[in-house]
């Protein structure tokens, strides 16, 4: 995906570092990342996080918090994305958590709801998105908006050093 190559040249640029913790998307942003050369000097690894004990464990998210809401929540999304960056040490943390389908989750939430999540500076953002097609094309639609919105904030964060 060419979202890959530019996440990578972009974090090259900026002489910055990305982790991913990934829930739905099930290591497929790590592996895009991966796919292009070079990119060991700006992506140490990541979290595949399927299960809440991971989660937790891995990442720190609040054990509270996801029996009360869930794994697919913005709160989850949230704190996986700066859990990974912490644990990591990297300059950004990159998180996705949704339903890729068939089915929903205990909560009855819809396929294709995915939040993710990038930290990186002193702020987190948090986007909720509603993917549609078959479980590949969600996860395939989570990865590359993730990617996108990783972009995004290297940006926003390169133009507020030049100024």
């Amino acid at each position: 995906m060419d979202e890959a190559k530019r996440a990578v040249a972009a974090l090259k640029a900026a002489g910055k570092t990305v982790a991913t913790a990934e829930s739905c998307t099930g290591g497929l942003i790590g592996k895009l990342l991966t796919d292009i050369s070079g990119s060991s000097a700006v992506y140490p690894g990541g979290v595949i996080s399927y299960a809440y004990e991971v989660k937790h464990a891995l990442l720190g998210v609040d054990e509270a918090l996801l029996r009360e809401k869930g794994a697919v929540c913005a709160e989850v999304a949230k704190q996986m994305a700066e859990g990974v960056r912490s644990r990591l040490g990297t300059d950004y943390g990159l998180a996705s958590t949704g339903i890729a389908g068939p089915g929903s989750d205990e909560f009855d939430r819809p396929v294709g709801l995915v939040y993710l999540a990038v930290a990186g500076g002193d702020s987190t953002r948090v986007y909720e998105h509603r993917f549609s097609g078959t479980r590949a094309a969600v996860r395939r639609q989570a990865a590359s908006m993730a990617l996108e919105h990783l972009l995004e904030h290297i940006m926003q964060r390169s133009d507020a050093d030049l100024r």
